[in-house]
C-alpha cells in the first residue's frame, strides 16, 4: 500500500430488514458510495455470510488502503468476539462466529472484524462526522419504534457514570408511571392521534396531515415535542449533556414539533440538534470506531 493512501474500513450497518455497506476513510470519516441489500431470503448463516461478502467486495472495488471491517450490530451480540447471541433477530446466527467466518471469506485475520452497537455507531457518527462533532457530552435518541439513546464523553461512548443509566439505554428509565419508551415513540404518537380523532394512522401519515394544516395532527406532533422536552430536562439532569441529538425515523418530522421541545428547555444548557447523517450515521460512526481503536 502507498504510504499517501488515507487508510479506510469497510463499514457495514446490520438493520432488521437489510444491511447498508461502504468505505468510511479515517480523512473526515468520509462515506464512499453506499452500497445495500435485503437480508437473504434463505435464512442460513452461510448465505447472511454470502450478502456481507458481497456488500464488501461491491463497496471495496478498486479501493486501496482496506485495513479492514467494522459492524453497526444489533444486540444480544458479543461485541467483543463477534458471536451473535440473537434468538429472535436472525435466529440463524445464534453462537455463529461472525468475526472468524467473515475474516476467512476475506482472507483477513479475524481481529480484522469488528464489531460494536447499532445505537452506539449511530452516535459516534454524529459526533465524528455530522450534528455533535467537537462536543464534550453528548446524548443522542433515534426515535423511532423504539426510544434508542447513546452517551458520548469527549468522543467516546460511555456506558455507565454519573447520569449514565444501566448500558447508555434510557428506553426502559421508569417515566410518569412507565417508562420512558412509552411516551416516545411511534406507538406514542399513534396513540395520541388516535385518542384524538378515533382514526388510526402511521406516523408518516399524521405528520403529512399536520404539514398540511390538519390541527389534530399538528396538536399531536406539538404535544410528543412537549413530552420529549421534559423528558430531557429530567432524564438527563445528572448527565447534563451539551447537546442532544435527534435522530430516527420521527427525526424527518422534527420541524413539526422541535420548538416545543426547546420550549421546556430554557432553563438548561442543553441544546438540541437534528440529526445530520440520517441512515449513513451508523456506517460513519463504525468507522470512527475502528479508526479509534486501530490508530
Amino acid at each position: 500500500m502507498s504510504s499517501d493512501v488515507d487508510p479506510c474500513v469497510l463499514a457495514y450497518d446490520v438493520g432488521g430488514s437489510h444491511i447498508s455497506a461502504a468505505v468510511c476513510r479515517r480523512q473526515g470519516y468520509q462515506l464512499g458510495p453506499v452500497v445495500r441489500a435485503n437480508l437473504p431470503e434463505e435464512e442460513t448463516s452461510a448465505a447472511f455470510l454470502d450478502v456481507l461478502h458481497s456488500l464488501g467486495r461491491q463497496a471495496s472495488a478498486g479501493v486501496e488502503g482496506v485495513e479492514g471491517a467494522e459492524f453497526a450490530m444489533p444486540g444480544p451480540f458479543d461485541y467483543e468476539k463477534g458471536i451473535s447471541w440473537m434468538e429472535h433477530k436472525m435466529p440463524y446466527l445464534y453462537g455463529v462466529n461472525v468475526s472468524e467466518a467473515l475474516a476467512a471469506k476475506f482472507g483477513w485475520k479475524s481481529e480484522q472484524v469488528q464489531f460494536l452497537n447499532d445505537a452506539a455507531a449511530y452516535l459516534l457518527g454524529e459526533v465524528g462526522a455530522g450534528a455533535a462533532q467537537g462536543v464534550n457530552r453528548v446524548v443522542c435518541f433515534t426515535l423511532g419504534t423504539g426510544l434508542g439513546s447513546g452517551f458520548a464523553v469527549d468522543g467516546r461512548v460511555v456506558t455507565e457514570g454519573k447520569g449514565v443509566p444501566s448500558g447508555g439505554e434510557i428506553w426502559n428509565a421508569p417515566y410518569e408511571g412507565g417508562i420512558a419508551e412509552d411516551l416516545i415513540s411511534t406507538r406514542a404518537i399513534k396513540k395520541s392521534y388516535t385518542d384524538r380523532t378515533g382514526q388510526e394512522r402511521e406516523v408518516a401519515s399524521i405528520a403529512h396531515y399536520a404539514v398540511g394544516g390538519d390541527a389534530d395532527a399538528a396538536a399531536v406532533f406539538h404535544e410528543f415535542g412537549k413530552t420529549l422536552g421534559i423528558a430531557i430536562k429530567r432524564l438527563l439532569a445528572d448527565f447534563a449533556p451539551d447537546v442532544v441529538v435527534l435522530g430516527g425515523g420521527i427525526s424527518r418530522s422534527a420541524p413539526l414539533f422541535l420548538d416545543a421541545v426547546k420550549a421546556e428547555l430554557p432553563d438548561t444548557q442543553i441544546e438540541v440538534r437534528v440529526a445530520e447523517l440520517g441512515d449513513n450515521a451508523p456506517l460513519a460512526g463504525a468507522g470512527v470506531a475502528w479508526f479509534s481503536r486501530n490508530v
